[in-house]
């Protein structure tokens, strides 16, 4: 009679914003043994460095507007791999805790007693003010900094006259296709149209693209051609944007508007 077999342990790994050097030196480590990844559309293809000889690599991409793997169908595979005895690398852009389906692929496994570990990555978020030479928080402008998508699970959108209100720093993740409702939300919530904006679009890549300018001016980014996948930064940190910072600006940076790639 044969044994049954004992389950895989799978890691959720945050592989970063798209520089590999980024990755952490616990992913690189789990890449390593593990026997498949599942890995996400936005992970860089300079992660697959770190692949065994041996792994099976699996594209289950999900994003908006394009032929996706359903959340269901990556349950299926992520649970089939790991009741095989396989260790499973579920690889993820960014932080797989942060708008990132971690928690409900963790709870999904954790229900059919799979071991279950998730490994932080940097955020496109965190990528986003790096690039821009900027802090998320800085006494003389906010107390905080509050992430969110510009829509919630049942495509309504968010409280913007509350995210107005709130004096944090906002860094707004999948809202390039809502920019106009981005804008008009925040406005009609009080914030200033001079209120400092900017747009960083494959945020550490070599694709990368920077747009610097106003609240009231937001929608400017699409025609600078920028586009998803980005990050929107709203508020005063933004303004002290550093302009040697940004790939191609003279010193000083002009004070109305910014794009350079």
């Amino acid at each position: 009679m044969n044994k049954p077999v004992k389950p895989g342990k799978v890691w959720l790994v945050g592989a970063g914003p798209g520089d590999p050097e980024l990755l952490t030196i616990k992913a690189a480590r789990v890449l390593g043994e593990a026997d498949v990844w599942l890995l996400d559309d936005l992970v860089s293809p300079e992660m697959l460095r770190y692949a065994a000889p041996h792994a099976e690599i699996i594209a289950v991409g999900k994003r908006g507007g394009r032929c996706s793997v359903s959340q269901e169908r990556i349950h299926e595979l992520t649970l089939a791999h790991a009741l095989a005895g396989r260790c499973v690398a579920r690889v993820k852009g960014g932080d797989p805790l942060l708008f990132g389906r971690g928690g409900e692929e963790a709870e999904m496994l954790r229900a059919h007693g799979i071991p279950v570990e998730a490994i932080n990555g940097i955020s496109s978020g965190m990528a986003a003010a790096q690039a821009l030479g900027i802090a998320l928080t800085h006494r003389d402008h906010c107390h905080g900094v509050t992430f969110i998508t510009a829509h919630t699970r049942d495509d309504h959108s968010p409280d913007w006259h509350a995210l107005a209100a709130g004096g944090t720093t906002l860094v707004i993740y999948m809202g390039m296709s809502r920019l106009a409702q981005i804008r008009d939300g925040l406005l009609a919530g009080g914030l200033p149209a001079d209120t400092p904006a900017g747009v960083v679009m494959y945020a550490s890549g070599p694709r990368e693209r920077r747009w610097v300018g106003t609240l009231g001016r937001l929608a400017e980014a699409l025609t600078a051609g920028l586009g998803s996948p980005a990050v929107v930064l709203v508020g005063g940190v933004v303004g002290s944007a550093w302009p040697l910072a940004v790939k191609g600006a003279d010193f000083p940076a002009p004070a109305e508007a910014l794009c350079t790639s």
